[in-house]
Order: structure tokens, then C-alpha cells, then sequence
């Protein structure tokens, strides 16, 4: 295999070589030569009105004159005929062959050698296509755990799981529903944050049915190929109708399914275009007894093509959002089964403070607090670990060597994430605040305070409001601290924070009197920012907030101070710590 190859590359640089030679040759032979009687020659050679000459055995000379023009005469062929040329200062170049021989030779020499690179391209393109053919058909259901993987592998998304389990039975007996006049769903769309467990759900459900479950993800589908795309779908669906009854999972659909932007669009893809619609035919071409379902995934429904989403194809469309307190609990669980955790671990007040936090997160983090209970020896993996695990997790590894750090700095960090704290427990009594940390993190982070609302179904304005607050609550600490001339880059984050919830408070949600029910968004698509109203508003209100924050925190000054002042004591503060400055060492101000 290896001598054809190099065979191969030898061939394609001589004749790259041959190509480029051949062209400067052809070049050359391309100049326009102004045809002279010899007489004239003569005349101009007395004169010093030539530069150079070319010497050949043919009839005819090429010369060059003093201006740079080229010129073609008579070759009088006598044996001084040279010599009279240098004597005159003439420069003599002696060729051989015939011109118009070698200006044909070269110009098809230069059409074989584009000839041989076009037929190693198209060799190129033909054998790429036909291995990414290949590989899509070598595409096998993932058995390997012998469906071994069930919805009891899956923590938490209890109302996902009940939502696939009825799926099984259609499943197992496509006939049963088939009599009653039942078609069973063809697609099932699961929608949601990153990490919440999509792909596991799609993989339990075939496991819990015990049929082949084929992987793919979107951008498996999208070449450059023409036609290769729909071709790899149909191959899919061909290899799944084979195996009976099966799973088709597709992960990042939308990168396969975005809206198709039509005739009149100059952007439109039509490769993209011929994949989904093989898509679609096929979805559509499934026979109500086969007990194939097509299983997809994505982080955005919004973006997907209306077509994908009408019944007879994704028919149902399953959220899978981030777990709550008591999933995050069970996820936690399952993640530990095959770890010696101490006695001192408690997953269940952890599960408290992992708010927002994925599955995927969740994993991670027990996993980061295993290594680390490795890299240390330890027989047990302990709370000490887990906190590390859980600053790694969040903003990233400790910075080591914090020498370089200027108390001043330190300083400012410290009353930032005071400010965050107070803010947080000062607006609601509901709100926790589980860690304040002023440790700098590998990512660039000085710290962090962990504030964790309640799990609500739905945000009021008043709990938009509060956010917002807590967000600018470094910031207004910073200046009331340090004064306005102080404040610094830390706040840029929470500023971004800050605004993208003012902007749906007022501009999506219509919480605001003045703006009043108009999503703006509908109205203005992207450039709702370029809308002076909308900005002076949010302005406004924005800085009627910060206020507000500000008017808190001198309130509460002495309890900011007592919070930041052991921050730079300890470093870290937990939430027994914090509410014992706020609820006991001193009266609520």
C-alpha cells in the first residue's frame, strides 16, 4: 500500500513541476515579436538600437530591442554574422530547435499536466466520497452492554422517563395500538439545557425495550458532497428497517434541522435543503407496525424547521430541564454507588448546594473530587475534597501561588463578594447564600458567592427585580467602599448579567408599565438594542435599581464590613458562617 502512495506523490510533484516550467515557457513564447526586413535589422544594429539577439539553425531570428520591444527578421546565416553582433555590443543567445515546435510541445505539455491534476482531484473526491459513504454505512446498533441500560441507570428527569416508558410498549407491540386505530409516534424531540441527560434518556429507552439503538449526530449529515447527505440518511434508516424494531437516535438535530430560509434567500443551503428532506421522507415512510422510533436531541427547538416539528414526525416533544433539589439528590446517589465516600459526606445538603447545576455537573464534580482524594492518598473521598471539586467545577482550579496578589486587591475582591452576599439575604429571606470564596481561580475569577434562590416554578417581577440587585451588589459595594473613582473591572460579568435580565424583564416578559405588554423581540428581532426608548428605559431602571442596591448596602454597612473582614481572615465563608454575622453577632439593621 505504502509504494503506490509514494508513487503516486512522486508523479503529482513532477508533474506540478512540468506545469510550472511549461507555463513560464509558454509564457515567453507568448510575446508579441514586431516583424522586420533584414535591411532594417542592419540599420538598427549600426544605430546600438539592439539589445540582444538569439541565435538558432532556423530561417528565421528573435531579438530584442533597446526599448524592450521584441522584434523577428531574416537569419542571413553567414559566418561573421556573430561576430558582427559583438562587436557592436550586441548580446547573442544561441537556441536550438524550432520555435514553433517547442511552443507546441509546450502548450501540451501544460494541457496534460492540467489534465492530470484534474484526474487526481476528481480521484480524490470520488474515493473521499465513498469512504464517507462507507463509514456511514458502517454504522452498528450500540449493543454492547446487551441492553444492560435501563431507565434505573438514568437519576431524576422523572417526568421524561415517564413520558419514553410508555414508548416501550409501542415498542414491544406496535400491533396492540395498530388494532385500536393507535399510530404510534414517530419521532420524539428531546429539548434542554446542555449536560441534562438527553443522550442517556435515548440510550435507556432502547435498553428498557431491548431493541438495536443506532447513534448519529446532525453534523454526521452535513457534507460537502452533493447528495451525500440524503444519501447517508437513507442508509441509516435502510440499516435500522433491517433490524426491526430499533432506535434512531440523532444528537444536535438542529445542526441538520434549521429552518430552511427559502427561494428568495441568497443564504439558502440547498445540500442542507436535500438532507432534511430525506429526512422527512423517511420519518414519513415508516409503517405504523415497524417499531422503529426516531429519538432526537438539541439545546435549541427554536431554530428548528417547522416541517420537523409537525405530528407524523417529532410528534412529541419532551423537555429534559435541569434537575431540582430532590433529582439532584438521586443523580448524586447513582454517581457515588462505585465511590468510599467518608461518613462526614452529606449528599443530600450538597444536592442543596448545587443549584443550576446539570447532571453533567453533578457527575463531574463527583468524579473531580475522587481524583483529587487519589492524587492525595486518601482512604476516602470527604467534604474537603468535594469543596475543592466544587470551586473546580465552578470557576476552576486554585491559583497556587497567590503572592503576587496585592492586599489592596484582595481588599476590593472581598467587599465585592460581601457585597453579592448581603444583597442576596437581604432581599429575600428565602435566598441562601451557601459559599462566599475570595480564593483566585486558574480562570481568572478573584472569587465567588454561591446565591441560591428557591426552586420555583415561575419568576415574579419582584424575584427579576432582587436578581438584578444581587448582580449589581458588587459593583455598589465597590463604590461606597472605595468611592466612584475606585471601582474596577470586576463587576463585568454581573453588569452582563444584570442587563440580560432587564432586557427580558421589560422587553420579552412586559413587566414594564411604560414599555407595556409588547414583546419586543417579536417586534425588533435582534436590533432591539438599536431602539433609543427601549434603552433610555432600561437605563433608567437599571440605575434605579442600582440605587436602591446602594441605599441597602449603607443600611447594612456594618454587617458588609464584618463579612468581608472575615473573608480576608478565612478566605472562604459557608452559610453557617454567614448567617451567624448577619442573624446573631449583631441586630438586623
Amino acid at each position: 500500500m505504502k509504494r503506490p502512495k509514494k508513487f503516486k506523490i512522486l508523479l503529482l510533484i513532477v508533474i506540478s513541476f512540468a506545469i510550472l516550467s511549461s507555463l513560464y515557457l509558454y509564457i515567453n513564447s507568448e510575446k508579441k515579436y514586431e516583424d522586420i526586413s533584414y535591411s532594417e535589422f542592419i540599420s538598427y544594429v549600426k544605430n546600438g538600437k539592439i539589445e540582444r539577439v538569439n541565435l538558432n539553425n532556423s530561417s528565421r531570428i528573435r531579438g530584442k530591442f533597446t526599448t524592450g520591444e521584441f522584434f523577428i527578421t531574416d537569419n542571413p546565416r553567414t559566418e561573421n554574422f556573430k561576430e558582427t553582433l559583438l562587436i557592436n555590443n550586441i548580446k547573442v543567445v544561441e537556441t536550438s530547435g524550432n520555435s514553433t515546435i517547442v511552443q507546441g510541445f509546450t502548450f501540451l505539455l501544460f494541457l496534460v499536466g492540467i489534465g492530470a491534476i484534474a484526474y487526481f482531484i476528481n480521484n480524490n473526491m470520488t474515493k473521499q466520497a465513498q469512504k464517507e459513504m462507507a463509514s456511514m454505512s458502517n454504522v452498528e446498533s450500540n449493543n454492547e452492554n446487551e441492553y444492560t441500560f435501563t431507565f434505573d441507570n438514568v437519576a431524576g428527569n422523572e417526568e421524561a422517563k415517564e413520558s419514553l416508558k410508555e414508548l416501550v410498549d409501542f415498542i414491544d407491540n406496535p400491533e396492540k395500538y395498530s388494532k385500536y386505530g393507535a399510530r404510534i409516534p414517530r419521532g420524539i424531540l428531546l429539548y434542554g439545557p446542555p449536560g441534562t441527560g438527553k443522550t442517556l434518556l435515548a440510550k435507556a429507552l432502547a435498553g428498557e425495550a431491548k431493541v438495536p439503538f443506532f447513534s448519529v449526530t446532525g453534523s454526521d449529515f452535513i457534507q460537502v458532497y452533493a447528495g451525500l447527505g440524503a444519501s447517508r440518511i437513507r442508509s441509516l434508516f435502510k440499516k435500522a428497517r433491517a433490524c426491526g424494531k430499533s432506535v434512531i437516535f440523532i444528537d444536535e438535530i438542529d445542526a441538520l434541522g434549521k429552518k430552511r430560509k427559502g427561494n428568495l434567500s441568497s443564504n439558502g443551503n440547498d445540500e442542507g435543503d436535500r438532507t432534511l428532506n430525506a429526512l422527512l421522507t423517511e420519518m414519513s415512510g415508516f409503517s405504523d407496525s415497524e417499531g422503529t422510533i426516531v429519538v432526537a436531541a438539541t439545546n435549541r427547538v427554536d431554530i428548528l424547521d417547522e416541517a420537523l416539528l409537525r405530528p407524523g414526525r417529532f410528534d412529541r416533544q419532551i423537555e429534559v430541564g435541569l434537575p431540582d433539589v430532590n433529582a439532584r439528590y438521586k443523580i448524586l446517589k447513582l454517581h457515588s454507588k462505585n465511590k468510599p465516600l467518608s461518613e462526614d459526606v452529606n449528599l443530600e445538603k450538597l444536592s442543596q448546594e448545587t443549584s443550576y447545576f446539570s447532571g453533567a455537573m453533578l457527575e463531574n464534580l463527583m468524579n473531580e473530587a475522587a481524583m483529587i482524594a487519589a492524587r492525595n492518598n486518601d482512604s476516602y473521598i470527604n467534604m474537603d475534597h468535594i469543596d475543592k471539586a466544587f470551586f473546580t467545577v465552578l470557576v476552576g482550579e486554585e491559583k497556587k501561588d497567590r503572592s503576587s496578589i496585592l492586599m489592596k486587591d484582595k481588599k476590593i475582591t472581598a467587599y465585592h463578594e460581601a457585597g453579592h452576599a448581603l444583597v442576596a439575604k437581604k432581599v429575600s429571606m428565602d435566598n441562601r447564600v451557601t459559599k462566599v470564596s475570595i480564593i483566585p481561580s486558574t480562570k481568572g475569577m478573584g472569587g465567588f458567592s454561591m446565591n441560591i434562590p428557591p426552586d420555583k416554578m415561575y419568576q415574579t417581577k419582584k424575584d427579576i427585580r432582587n436578581n438584578i440587585m444581587i448582580a449589581l451588589g458588587g459593583r455598589a459595594a465597590e463604590e461606597i467602599i472605595f468611592g466612584a473613582e475606585n471601582i474596577t473591572t470586576g463587576a463585568y460579568n454581573d453588569l452582563q448579567k444584570a442587563t440580560d435580565m432587564i432586557v427580558k424583564m421589560m422587553g420579552i416578559y412586559g413587566m414594564d408599565k411604560e414599555l407595556g405588554l409588547l414583546n419586543y423581540e417579536v417586534v425588533l428581532g435582534q436590533n432591539m438594542g438599536s431602539n433609543s426608548i427601549i434603552i433610555d428605559r432600561l437605563k433608567n431602571q437599571i440605575d434605579e435599581l442600582y440605587e436602591e442596591t446602594k441605599e441597602l448596602i449603607i443600611k447594612n454597612k456594618s454587617f458588609l464590613n464584618q463579612i468581608a473582614m472575615n473573608l480576608l481572615d478565612k478566605e472562604v465563608l459557608n452559610e453557617v458562617e454567614i448567617n451567624d454575622i448577619l442573624f446573631r453577632k449583631c441586630s438586623i439593621a
